[in-house]
């Protein structure tokens, strides 16, 4: 039996004009549509949950491979300004709604006050230049962060995301403000990441997701998710300093690879963002336990 479409009246307009034109194409072609047409729906939906950071990522790497060097407007304005038109495009499209705008404010702030720390503190540096900055930040660098909270917005919507022993709320917010927490106080005292990321796969160890594709309807372990997407921002990490965007101090000498324990820090990154969705789109339990609270089972 065909699932439900997972979208709503939440649903941004144009996402749900294309979803529908989609499965009504789908359907058309009945028994044709296998375990391929379930893997290309799969792939689609990960690649149009992910536009909002995919399309930053393409941006930094446009400039960096040409981008004028003596233009009037430096390089770092024009990605600034090039974040903020792809989010009015969006809202102004219908492709993303505005409580899903209201978290990406949030994780943008919240990135930039991170970013002004840890470059005052020689984590890592921008080109200077331009003029939209906070200290050594430039604006634009908020956005990379809020895409991390725009995927999750929208991959909970797109697969219809549901949640068996989900930890409960104060639990995943006292995980989160942990974690932030820690990405300052380390310059100071013990870094702490490691027993962090150990908290994290306790407290959400017994977690399964549950997500629709199409017709067919899988599982995961939450934790295993989070490793997944910590890998994916790594290389989109690697993809923007190659670029030009930052760099790490010990890339000062020319480009190399990240360094694989930045996962680490990704996977605790991603509690706040997780936590502040929560907090728009609660976690809801599977359809085949009706009544079930999913932060308790």
């Amino acid at each position: 039996m065909s699932a439900p479409a997972p979208h709503g009246p939440n649903s941004p307009a144009t996402e749900h004009r294309i979803d529908t034109a989609v499965r009504r194409r789908l359907e058309a072609r009945g028994q044709r549509s296998g375990p391929w047409t379930e893997f290309c729906v799969f792939v689609l939906k990960q690649a149009w949950a992910c536009l909002f950071g995919a399309l930053m990522l393409a941006c930094i790497v446009a400039a960096a491979l040409w981008y004028p060097a003596g233009a009037r407007l430096a390089r770092n304005d024009a990605l600034t300004l090039a974040a903020l038109a792809i989010q009015a495009g969006m809202l102004v499209l219908r492709l993303e709604t505005a409580r899903e705008a209201l978290v990406i404010v949030v994780f943008h702030v919240a990135g930039t006050a991170m970013e002004v720390f840890k470059t005052h503190a020689g984590s890592w540096e921008y080109a200077a230049g331009g003029v939209l900055h906070i200290g050594a930040v430039p604006l634009f660098t908020g956005f990379m962060y809020a895409a991390v909270g725009s995927y999750l917005m929208r991959v909970m919507r797109l697969f219809d995301l549901r949640f068996t022993r989900f930890p409960p709320l104060w639990l995943a917010g006292a995980l989160a403000a942990a974690a932030y927490a820690n990405f300052f106080a380390h310059h100071w005292i013990w870094d702490a990441r490691w027993c962090l990321v150990a908290a994290v796969v306790l407290a959400y160890g017994r977690c399964t997701m549950t997500f629709r594709v199409r017709r067919t309807t899988g599982r995961m372990p939450v934790v295993v998710a989070f490793a997944l997407v910590a890998v994916f921002i790594w290389l989109a990490e690697n993809i923007g300093t190659a670029a030009g965007a930052w760099a790490y101090p010990d890339q000062a000498g020319g480009w190399h690879p990240v360094s694989i324990a930045k996962l680490g820090s990704w996977f605790l990154l991603m509690q706040l963002s997780v936590f502040l969705v929560t907090l728009v789109s609660r976690p809801q339990a599977p359809e085949d336990a009706p009544g079930l609270s999913a932060s308790r089972r």
